[in-house]
């Protein structure tokens, strides 16, 4: 495995390196969180070491920043760390921790601990299969390009920024959201291609029958969950499915939910969809520039969209126009 080993003391960081590269690892260094942080941007890592106590950034304090950081796979954290309380590894734990090896470390202790690690994540595959089903779904249009690169991080974007004034928002919710996002449409397998690819307005029948996207994504969701009612990113998946086209004020559908009683998912979901639907090309319509989207999701605070994300979308301005940018859809094939 390529491993990351961070800790502010050079000799500790000599010692882990020497176990690890001993058995065969490929293993790189960090003297600091922000240096880690830099690192797994540029790398593919899957599994990071880490002092608890360094200057600047504490190993807890990393473990939330890899959480919350949009990294494209799942990043195992073990903590190293001479603290025994409850209360530290509780705490840690809330942050993003998966396991602790206690120090001074004993050699085999952490080659059994990594190696654990290592189990585990050849069995995350759910990001690269949500995804691949997501975009197997999306195939049936040629027209949406990068919608779903788009979407995912979008919705990250927003529901990190609503975070900083939200507590129900958490490193998981982040996570989960990046992850689920993707499958918003994914009901739209169950819409017949002359109403799907229709390149004309809809009539009021056919519109009828585009809406139910909502609710056959959000039953073939339902039918996963039921087999596997701990996985909690079914739910967020399901949630977005069926109530991505809610209004916040209560005029949308399938259901006529109205504020409080979207799920959080969905409201960011929405402000997301609609941002990427009006700044992109459909045979239905042109290109709007951000400045045009923007005034009229403005305009919808508090009817259709909630107040608290197009004010997190307001906040976000800057970082949203640039994933526009990079993900901009004439550059689809070479993305």
């Amino acid at each position: 495995m390529k491993i990351l080993v961070v800790d502010d003391q050079e000799l500790d960081r000599e010692m882990l390196c020497a176990v690890l590269s001993g058995v065969g690892h490929d293993v790189r260094e960090a003297a600091s969180g922000q240096d880690a942080l830099e690192l797994l941007g540029r790398e593919s890592i899957r599994l990071v070491i880490t002092d608890w106590n360094m200057p600047g950034m504490t190993g807890p304090e990393l473990c939330q920043e890899i959480r919350i950081g949009g990294l494209p796979a799942y990043v195992y954290v073990i903590i190293l760390t001479s603290r025994d309380e409850h209360t530290d590894r509780i705490h840690a734990l809330g942050r993003g921790a998966d396991d602790f090896v206690s120090k001074p470390f004993d050699p085999d202790e952490l080659l059994l601990r990594v190696n654990v690690a290592s189990r585990i994540l050849s069995l995350e595959t759910r990001h690269a299969a949500t995804f691949a089903l997501a975009k197997l779904a999306e195939s049936r249009d040629p027209e949406t390009g990068l919608h779903l690169e788009r979407i995912r991080a979008y919705s990250w974007i927003l529901a990190r920024e609503l975070a900083t004034v939200d507590d129900r928002i958490d490193p998981a919710f982040i996570e989960n959201i990046y992850l689920t996002s993707p499958l918003h449409d994914i009901g739209k397998v169950g819409v017949p291609d002359a109403v799907l690819l229709k390149p004309d307005s809809l009539t009021n029948r056919e519109f009828e029958i585009m809406k139910t996207h909502t609710t056959v994504g959000a039953k073939t969701l339902d039918a996963t969950l039921k087999q596997y009612p701990e996985v909690t990113y079914f739910q967020m998946a399901r949630d977005i499915a069926h109530a991505h086209h809610e209004r916040f004020d209560g005029g949308g559908y399938p259901r006529g939910l109205a504020g409080e009683e979207i799920p959080l998912c969905a409201r960011i979901v929405g402000v997301a969809d609609v941002y990427d639907a009006l700044t992109s090309k459909r045979v239905y319509k042109e290109i709007l520039e951000h400045e045009v989207a923007k005034a009229m999701i403005l305009e919808e605070k508090g009817a259709q969209f909630d107040p608290a994300v197009v004010a997190a979308f307001e906040r976000a301005e800057d970082e949203i126009v640039g994933v526009r940018h990079l993900y901009h859809d004439e550059h689809a094939e070479a993305v």
